[in-house]
């Protein structure tokens, strides 16, 4: 008993450990304190919101962390559990409304941003102590203006007005990549395709060979193994074996091998293929032979009254 309650602890233990290592990169990625004419939420309206960004190569859990803008309060809203929309997909975003109104939802939180002053805001993890992360966006933010990193989860912090080259991103990523400079490089320098043809060609054929080599090796590797075992029965050295070549056997050796199987594997007599009708003597068929007539025809009783 006291071993499985151990055991339980233990896993308990590194299961919640595991979510804090999780979590821990778990980052604020853009906020925008005052909305006019961006995002709206579920129900139409415009409000400022903060988006979270999971810097993990895997899914992530974020209910019961909790989200302030108050130091002195760092539980101030409490991410609530048994919403499936919690959990992150890695290397994703979510939006928080900074509504004030956390009954339209888990997305909505119990409390407001200021404009025209320094928010603070932070993360803080299931146990109310540990920060996350954290972020002050700065007065100078004007209305329908981010403060965002300059890429997600990492970089400086700036100023997103919403310009061609510089977009408010919203549940989306802070840099949009159109195309790959490299690959239009690559075009460009090869427009027909017959470096990439000769490239591709190279790197089939050059498996081949190496594919080649491992397959002669491991045969010289299997042919080795066996005139050692070979050696070891007949109880020879190495020197004794090479000196009686034990490589193969001969050719005569093989024939006789060769023979003996054939004569094992096809021996039988020689059959006679010619099929011969001989004509039965009685004329009539069993079946329709009368002796197997009634003997005797029924009789046919009548009631009498």
């Amino acid at each position: 008993m006291k071993k499985s309650i151990l055991t339980l602890a233990l896993a308990a233990m590194c299961c919640t450990a595991a979510f804090a290592q999780g979590r821990s990169a778990l980052r604020l990625n853009e906020v925008m304190v005052e909305n006019d004419s961006s995002i709206v939420d579920e129900y139409g309206n415009h409000t400022g919101w903060i988006e979270l960004f999971n810097s993990n190569f895997s899914p992530l859990e974020i209910s019961s962390i909790y989200i302030t803008n108050d130091k002195n309060d760092p539980k101030k809203y409490p991410v609530p559990l048994g919403d499936v929309n919690t959990k992150i997909a890695k290397r994703q975003h979510v939006v928080f409304y900074t509504d004030g109104e956390p009954n339209k939802g888990t997305f909505h939180t119990n409390f407001t941003l200021t404009p025209g002053q320094d928010n603070w805001i932070g993360i803080y993890d299931a146990d109310g102590i540990t920060l996350i992360d954290e972020v002050l966006v700065p007065a100078e933010l004007v209305c329908d203006n981010t403060w965002a990193r300059t890429e997600d989860g990492a970089g400086e912090w700036a100023v997103r007005t919403g310009g061609e080259n510089d977009y408010i991103t919203p549940s989306s990523a802070n840099i949009i990549k159109g195309t790959n400079p490299k690959i239009e490089e690559f075009a460009t320098q090869d427009a027909h395709g017959w470096g990439m043809a000769v490239m591709a060609m190279a790197i089939v054929f050059s498996a081949l060979l190496v594919l080649c080599l491992c397959f002669y090796a491991i045969g010289k590797i299997g042919a080795m193994v066996t005139r050692m075992n070979k050696a070891r029965s007949q109880g020879l050295t190495r020197q004794e074996a090479k000196a009686e070549n034990l490589a193969h056997d001969s050719g005569e050796e093989i024939a006789a091998i060769v023979m003996a199987l054939h004569e094992h594997l096809n021996a039988h007599d020689t059959e006679n293929t010619i099929l011969t009708i001989n004509k039965v003597k009685r004329a009539y068929s069993p079946w329709s032979s009368k002796i197997y007539n009634l003997r005797q025809v029924p009789e046919l009783h009548h009631n009498r009254h």
